[in-house]
């Protein structure tokens, strides 16, 4: 089979697109004929060895994958060949065939297609998370996202949305403040006098709960903007700027602050990853929540994919799509 390969930490530049041998499924396991792989941000930070696991290389990148479920392994009872799955791993996405663990393999409604699929998966599964588990976002809050425009940011939104939150995106360019609206923000503002803006728009209140995926000067910003008893949620780093937080915010403010580590998340509650599953497809099927897909290209030009999001450019997901498929 044909997959990306990263032989050395590094450059996203040195990623190769090379043929491997065909994965074949252990106990419990999956073997998915992939139709979509989807792209995120972290897979950028893993190829180039800042992200919190290191794999041992060489190793294939990506975390998700939609497609049809070739072969099970031993002791597989939910899934036969022919359904339609989606998967999520800690890597070996980035491949026309992949395996992956029962438990981390999910049934697609024939409703959702597979683009979609990979969406719901780490980006909108991150946010959910997010906003579900560490906020306890209630109907009626304020949410504020900063990079609105992002994939994980635009979920956010919708997610928000869904909740019954008003929702205040931020995104850096006009182009991904409207499709924060599109998304369903009820207000899109941009980071320049930021702390200004929200001091008005909440009537100096500030908002409840903070989703910030971006950090640097933002983060303080958010910081100041909470109202008493809010939730900021450090989610990660796309301006490559870990923030450092002075003590006595979160004391005058009566706020908290609160870490969102999506990956051990899964690993360390996996029912309640199901159900969060559960309730992402249940709302796409409503039509209550509808995935922005950027741009799909062919598996072989996943470097390029992958430096257009480190470089903040997809608003939305990006897609993969091996050959054939």
């Amino acid at each position: 089979m044909k997959a990306i390969v990263c032989h050395g930490y590094g450059p996203v530049s040195g990623l190769r697109y090379e043929d491997t041998p065909d994965p074949v499924p252990g106990s419990e396991e999956v073997l998915i004929d992939s139709a979509a792989i989807g792209v995120n941000y972290p897979d950028g930070l893993l190829v180039q060895g800042l992200y919190q696991i290191k794999p041992e290389t060489p190793f294939i990148p990506g975390m998700e994958a939609a497609g049809t479920v070739e072969a099970v392994g031993p002791g597989v009872s939910r899934f036969k060949r022919g359904d339609r799955v989606v998967a999520m791993v800690d890597h070996g996405a980035y491949a026309e065939k992949l395996t992956a663990p029962e438990t981390r393999v999910f049934a697609l409604p024939e409703t959702m297609d597979f683009a979609d699929a990979c969406a719901l998966m780490c980006a909108w599964g991150t946010a959910h998370h997010a906003l579900r588990q560490r906020a306890r976002l209630q109907s009626g809050e304020t949410l504020l996202v900063l990079g609105g425009g992002g994939s994980t940011g635009l979920a956010a939104v919708s997610i928000g949305k869904a909740i019954g939150a008003r929702v205040i995106a931020v995104a850096s360019t006009e182009a991904k403040r409207a499709a924060c609206l599109e998304s369903g923000a009820d207000l899109a503002l941009p980071y320049e006098a930021l702390r200004d803006a929200l001091k008005r728009e909440t009537g100096g209140r500030g908002v409840d709960v903070a989703f910030d995926p971006v950090g640097g000067a933002a983060f303080e910003v958010a910081a100041r903007a909470m109202a008493r008893n809010g939730r900021l949620l450090v989610v990660g780093f796309a301006s490559g700027e870990i923030p450092k937080l002075a003590a006595n915010l979160v004391l005058l403010k009566e706020s908290s602050v609160i870490g969102v580590f999506w990956g051990a998340f899964v690993n360390r509650e996996p029912d309640v990853y199901a159900a969060n599953n559960r309730e992402l497809f249940d709302w796409h099927a409503r039509g209550m929540i509808r995935t922005r897909i950027d741009e799909s290209r062919p598996l072989a030009e996943a470097a390029d994919a992958l430096q257009r999001i480190l470089d903040r450019g997809a608003i939305g997901k990006t897609i993969l799509i091996p050959q054939g498929a």
